[in-house]
């Protein structure tokens, strides 16, 4: 029986930066996978959804170019090409990842792995068992479906089923859910011409989000075309000419028509063959319970990611606990502050949050003041015909600490890194605004924001 330091289940964003981070501290490591390197985020996530929305994002530039004095004839979009890059995109990134793994010479089990024991691991299809001193779970999400009558009929599909979906574009879609899956998918049906319609059960869309990003995004929307129902229930959907669903809004029934129906109300922890009988991991609604330190209730076996209970479903947030719960195997402080997570949504234009937002802060016992700057002011977004966005930041009024940011504007997903780390270091409004920034950019907007919020009030 092959014996090992550390084997990882699974080789997402979190499983793959662990076992990097194991191999540059000297554990010999393996990797158990049962289907492509890369995870959900890779092969049917964060990757491909990008890579449609860079496609609409230059189909849309290219609509109206004549504004900026460059006419195009002719233009159309194709549907099967565009998913074809999306394919190359991933692949080369895939077997960049494959490579990076050979090159770590980590030992790679293709197969399901189960533990059997706080030791032990078996391979489902070849019955292989190896040993391992400590295991890291790292198998991701899944889909949710919720129990909808109807939800099984043809051309009802979660986020796996329309990535994969490469033929023809759906005419008219519902989409149920207005979370950051529901909303990066309007944006690109949208902007390929198809009528979308928006059910989302809360009172408005994103509703983790500041509110101030859920109206600027709704009210772009509904500009655009896309319908949004917000506070509606769907209660079954059924097939006729096309599929009719139903659904409850402010006590009353309504019904529309789609020809095609995507489920994107969420994702539950992927733990299917994970355990055998004997192991009584402690799970809390199929998610596994860890401590700060990401272990489990049995000491040699380690969670990280999608799968454990109160994780952030973000990608960066996996590699950052499986960063923490290498350093522990090794005897090694945590290097990461899990404190400060930067929450990306990739629409026109991009939204990005980091820390409270001000209801959040306020909850919390903070009087704060906001600085706000407005993009439709920001030369770098005039001049890239970018659509109206806001830089928003919070600030502790007694300490003048940054204590969130929300952006909504060109490049808030790239930006926002300066803002983690001006939380990170509880930087005050003043340091923030001795930091000289370039014009013309869009960062330079954040300037105004600190200026702002230096001669507001505390919101009461």
């Amino acid at each position: 029986m092959e014996s090992y330091d550390l084997v990882i289940i699974g080789s997402g964003p979190g499983g793959t930066a662990a076992a990097n981070k194991s191999v540059r501290m000297g554990l010999k490591t393996a990797i158990v996978e049962n289907r492509e390197f890369g995870g959900t985020c890779l092969n049917r996530g964060c990757i491909p959804t990008k890579s449609l929305l860079h496609s609409v994002k230059h189909y849309e530039a290219i609509k109206t170019s004549a504004d900026i004095g460059i006419t195009v004839t002719g233009l159309e979009f194709d549907f099967p090409r565009i998913h074809q890059r999306k394919n190359a995109v991933v692949e080369k990134l895939r077997n960049g990842l494959t490579q990076s793994i050979k090159r770590d010479k980590i030992k790679v089990y293709q197969g399901t792995g189960t533990i059997t024991g706080p030791h032990n691991i078996r391979i489902k299809e070849s019955n292989e068992e190896i040993r391992a001193e400590n295991i890291l779970i790292a198998t991701g999400s899944e889909p949710s479906l919720p129990p909808i009558p109807g939800i099984d009929l043809p051309n009802v599909m979660n986020s796996d089923g329309f990535l994969s979906r490469e033929d023809s574009l759906l005419s008219n879609v519902a989409i149920i859910g207005g979370g950051v899956i529901g909303v990066e998918f309007a944006t690109i049906l949208n902007a390929l011409g198809s009528q979308v319609t928006i059910l989302e059960a809360m009172n408005r869309l994103l509703p983790t989000m500041d509110k101030d990003i859920a109206q600027n995004l709704t009210m772009q929307f509904k500009k655009r075309g896309i319908v949004i129902h917000t506070g509606a229930m769907v209660e079954k959907i059924q097939k006729e000419n096309s599929l009719t669903y139903t659904f409850e809004k402010n006590g009353q029934k309504e019904t529309g028509t789609a020809a095609g129906i995507i489920v994107a109300i969420g994702r539950k922890a992927h733990t299917t063959s994970l355990f055998a009988d004997n192991i009584p991991i402690a799970m809390e609604r199929g998610f596994i319970i860890v401590d700060e330190n990401c272990r489990t209730n049995i000491k040699s076996i380690y969670a990280i990611g999608d799968v454990t209970k109160g994780s952030i479903q973000l990608a960066h947030y996996a590699s950052s606990m499986g960063i923490i719960a290498v350093e522990k195997i090794a005897g090694h402080p945590s290097s990461v502050n899990l404190g400060v997570v930067p929450g990306c949504v990739y629409t026109a234009p991009e939204i990005a949050t980091v820390g409270m937002t001000a209801a959040e802060a306020k909850a919390k016992g903070y009087a704060v003041k906001t600085g706000k700057s407005l993009m439709s002011a920001n030369g770098k977004s005039v001049v890239e015909e970018e659509d109206r966005g806001f830089i928003k930041l919070v600030f502790d009024t007694e300490s003048d600490r940054l204590l969130g940011a929300q952006m909504m504007c060109a490049r808030a997903t790239d930006m926002i890194a300066e803002m983690a780390t001006a939380i990170s270091h509880s930087l005050t409004a003043k340091e923030l605004a001795a930091i000289i920034r370039p014009h013309p950019t869009f960062c330079e907007a954040v300037t105004e924001a600190v200026e702002n919020a230096m001669v507001r009030q505390s919101i009461v």
